[in-house]
Parts: C-alpha cells; sequence; structure tokens
C-alpha cells in the first residue's frame, strides 16, 4: 500500500513538474514571439515622422564601431532622453539594429522596417496593437471595406518619451455681442 502511495505521489509529482515546463515554454515562446501580420496584407502607413537630415542613420553610423555598452550619449543624439518609456530598463539597441542602423529590431532578432514600427510597439503594449490594428487607437482612414492608411504610433506618440505632454485648457468661446 505505502508502495502505491509512493508510486502515486512521484506520478503526480513528474506531472506538475512537465505542465510547470510547458507552461515556462508557453510563456517564453509569447513573449519572444513579437507581432506578425495576421495575412499578407500589409498596412498601409506614410513615412515616419523623422526628423529632417537623420534618416537614413547608415549616413553618420557606416563608419563608426557599434558600441552595445549602455552609457548616456555625450557626442551625438544629446536631444534624446528616454522618459516616462521604462528609462532605467531601455537602452537604444532594445529597438533600433546594432549591425544595420536603418532597421529595426524585434525581441525575436528580426529586423523590420521603421514603416513597421507598429510590430516593435505591439511587443509591450499588446492591447494597443490590437486597438490600432481595428482602428480604435490611433488614426486610420480609407473606406470601411477597402484600403485602409494608418499612422504610426510615432506619429502621434514620441517613441523616447511618450506620454503626451499636458495641455493648457484654452479660454472659452467669446459671445459675439462681447468681440469689439
Amino acid at each position: 500500500m505505502i508502495h502505491r502511495r509512493l508510486v502515486l505521489a512521484c506520478f503526480l509529482v513528474f506531472i506538475s513538474l512537465s505542465v510547470f515546463e510547458l507552461a515556462e515554454a508557453a510563456r517564453r515562446e509569447f513573449w519572444l514571439t513579437p507581432p506578425k501580420l495576421e495575412s499578407d496584407e500589409s498596412y498601409m502607413v506614410p513615412p515616419p515622422p523623422f526628423t529632417e537630415g537623420i534618416f537614413p542613420c547608415s549616413e553618420c553610423h557606416k563608419e563608426m564601431t557599434p558600441n552595445p555598452k549602455r552609457r548616456e550619449l555625450t557626442e551625438e543624439h544629446t536631444n534624446i532622453q528616454l522618459k516616462n518609456h521604462a528609462e532605467k530598463e531601455r537602452w537604444c539597441l532594445d529597438c533600433h539594429d546594432l549591425k544595420n542602423r536603418d532597421k529595426l529590431r524585434l525581441v525575436s532578432g528580426e529586423q523590420i522596417d521603421f514603416t513597421e514600427s507598429y510590430r516593435l510597439c505591439g511587443q509591450c503594449h499588446g492591447d494597443k496593437y490590437r486597438d490600432w490594428k481595428t482602428g480604435i487607437h490611433g488614426k486610420r482612414t480609407g473606406q470601411w471595406n477597402g484600403k485602409k492608411q494608418y499612422l504610426l504610433c510615432a506619429h502621434c506618440h514620441n517613441p523616447h518619451n511618450p506620454r503626451f505632454k499636458k495641455l493648457q485648457p484654452k479660454p472659452p468661446p467669446m459671445r459675439p455681442e462681447n468681440i469689439r
């Protein structure tokens, strides 16, 4: 009888460890799999809102030896500050590719164009990515049953400081009889 209980206990421990391992593998797969397009249809997006003269990045970076070390930028890009975007955990090369500076890099290592930056944002902001695809979040124009054009996340949010700045309220409208 004791032998059967011991065998049953070992079996239950084995099953529990196997389920835990499968759940861990699924969790790892989820976090390391960036959003993919659900069909061959790509999203029509306007060009990303680059600062004048900053793209292609390889124009300046082609002669530089890549330095993957996290550091404060003191020579170039000093105006870029990560704020309100997990700045203590983030670094340029979390999103920008180390070797091909004209590409972004997903957590899986896949390189993508800046016109697909919504996939990069969607890695961490999956709910917003889902809403963006259906037109709930962001701006989408076009026909309801035809081609649509989407604005990229960067058209509304600064990727380095995505939180909107506070708006000052405007004064109420003036009545025509009060206008002089």
